[in-house]
C-alpha cells in the first residue's frame, strides 16, 4: 500500500508541475511534457538530462517486458490456446526462446507501422480494457463457493475459520480486498473512463487497437483445433 501510494504521489506531483510550468494549453500541445518542462526550468541541459533519464527508464521497462511477456506466450501455448511451437523451451537454458523471437519480430512490425503516439493509443486502449476486466473478476472471486470434497492442497489459505480466524476450509472461500466493493468498483469505472476517452479522442486508433485485439481470436480458435 505504501509503494502504491508513493507511485500515485509521484505521478500527481509530476502532473501538477506540468500544469504549473506549461499550462493547460502548453501541456495539450506538448508531445514530450517532461522534456519541455525541464527545458523551461533548466534550459537545454535540463532537457537532455530528463531525456537521458527517460531512455534509461525505457530500457528498464524493456527488461521487464522481455522477462515476462514471452513467458505468458509460452504458458498460453502450453495450455493449447496459442501456437504450439512457442510452448517449447530452449533445451539448454530452459528459456522460451521461440516466444522471445516471436515477440521481437512482432515488436519490429509494430514499431514500423506508425508513430509512437499511435502505438501508445493502441496499447492504452487495449491495456485498460483488460485492466478493468481483471479487477472486475474480484466480484466473482469474492462470491461464496462450495467446499471441495477432497482438498488437494490442504486448507485454503483464504478460507474463514468458524472461530473467526483463517486457514480452515469451510463452506465459503473469500478473497480479501481492502475497501471492497468500492475500491474495485472505482477502478473499473476509471478503466472504463480511460477506454471511452481513448475512443472519443481518436476513434481511428481505437478501431485499429480493436483490430489488433481481434487478430487473437482466429489464432486462439486455430490453436484449440490443433490440440
Amino acid at each position: 500500500m505504501l509503494g502504491v501510494a508513493g507511485v500515485v504521489t509521484v505521478y500527481l506531483l509530476a502532473n501538477v508541475a506540468y500544469l504549473r510550468v506549461l499550462g493547460v494549453s502548453g501541456l495539450a500541445a506538448s508531445t514530450a511534457p517532461a522534456a519541455d518542462l525541464m527545458g523551461r526550468v533548466l534550459g537545454l541541459a535540463g532537457r537532455r538530462l530528463i531525456s537521458a533519464g527517460i531512455a534509461i527508464s525505457t530500457f528498464g521497462f524493456l527488461n521487464l517486458v522481455i522477462l515476462v511477456t514471452p513467458r505468458v506466450f509460452q504458458a498460453m501455448a502450453a495450455d493449447g490456446v496459442f501456437v504450439e511451437p512457442l510452448a517449447r523451451l530452449h533445451p539448454r537454458y530452459r528459456t522460451p526462446a521461440g516466444a522471445i523471437a516471436f515477440m521481437g519480430a512482432w515488436s519490429i512490425v509494430l514499431a514500423l507501422s506508425g508513430t509512437y503516439a499511435q502505438l501508445l493509443d493502441y496499447v492504452v486502449f487495449g491495456d485498460w480494457i483488460f485492466f478493468g476486466l481483471t479487477v472486475a473478476t474480484l466480484f466473482i472471486y469474492r462470491r461464496p463457493h462450495p467446499p471441495s470434497p477432497s482438498p488437494p492442497f490442504g486448507p485454503h489459505p483464504l478460507s474463514p475459520s468458524p472461530h473467526g480466524g483463517e486457514g480452515e476450509r469451510t463452506g465459503e472461500i473469500g478473497f480479501r480486498v481492502p475497501g471492497y466493493p468500492w475500491t474495485p468498483a472505482l477502478f473499473v469505472l476509471a478503466a472504463a473512463y480511460v477506454v471511452v476517452s481513448s475512443i472519443v479522442a481518436n476513434p481511428k486508433n481505437a478501431l485499429i487497437g480493436t483490430g489488433l485485439l481481434a487478430l487473437g481470436v482466429p489464432v486462439y480458435w486455430w490453436a484449440r483445433r490443433t490440440v
